[in-house]
């Protein structure tokens, strides 16, 4: 299987890399658009600003391809900055336009709050998907964000956590899959995530 993370200046990538090598799959890290049409899957991961993070993927050229590979219906796992990149708008910082894949906007977490919000929370499943095989409803992944992801489309979210205001951790459409946690940083439990996704990507037809 030929799967692309995605280096734009920032991400825990030595963190995915070796989540989804322990799965059995080697990645290519790259900057690189030119070899993002060639992907039969494709992990954008993230940290830090939205601002940033669009800015980063427009210097590289990496907007474009991304946004046709996601067209194309092939698999894609959006991880932190890599979920909220997807929608239409980020307010973090300003108002900053995002790809606009999914429909709706980034804010922040409520006033009163500790943020970012740090550590340890739940996932509610909200709907099954195959992501979740062999995930328990309520299980525990790491965050770590001050801001969150208000999808228009509520029937996208398959995933909640609370934390001071019930928000999308988890959202799916068609072949897109993307978490507001950080799944190589959440044990045992984030590391089957990342093995869900190559066997989801293998079904769709990459071959191994």
């Amino acid at each position: 299987m030929k799967l692309i993370i995605v280096y734009y200046g920032a991400g825990n990538l030595h963190s995915v890399a070796r989540a989804v090598i322990r799965a059995g799959v080697r990645p290519l890290i790259t900057s690189n658009p030119r070899y993002v049409p060639e992907a039969e899957a494709l992990i954008v991961p993230g940290v830090g600003a939205a601002a940033d993070t669009m800015s980063n993927l427009r210097t590289h050229g990496l907007v474009e391809p991304i946004r046709e590979y996601l067209a194309s219906g092939r698999p894609f796992l959006g991880v932190c900055m890599g979920q909220q990149a997807l929608f239409d708008v980020s307010e973090e910082g300003g108002e900053h336009e995002c790809l606009g894949v999914l429909p709706g906007r980034v804010v922040r977490l409520p006033n009163g709050l500790k943020v970012p919000h740090m550590g340890w929370n739940q996932v509610r499943i909200m709907r099954p998907h195959p992501i979740f095989e062999g995930i328990p409803d309520a299980s525990y992944f790491y965050f770590l964000h001050s801001y969150y992801p208000r999808p228009d489309d509520h029937s996208v979210v398959i995933g909640e956590t609370e934390y001071g205001v019930t928000f999308a951790s988890v959202v799916a459409k068609d072949s897109i899959v993307a978490t507001q946690f950080h799944p190589e940083k959440s044990g045992e439990i984030g590391l089957r995530m990342y093995a869900n996704f190559l066997r989801i990507a293998t079904t769709a037809g990459a071959t191994a």
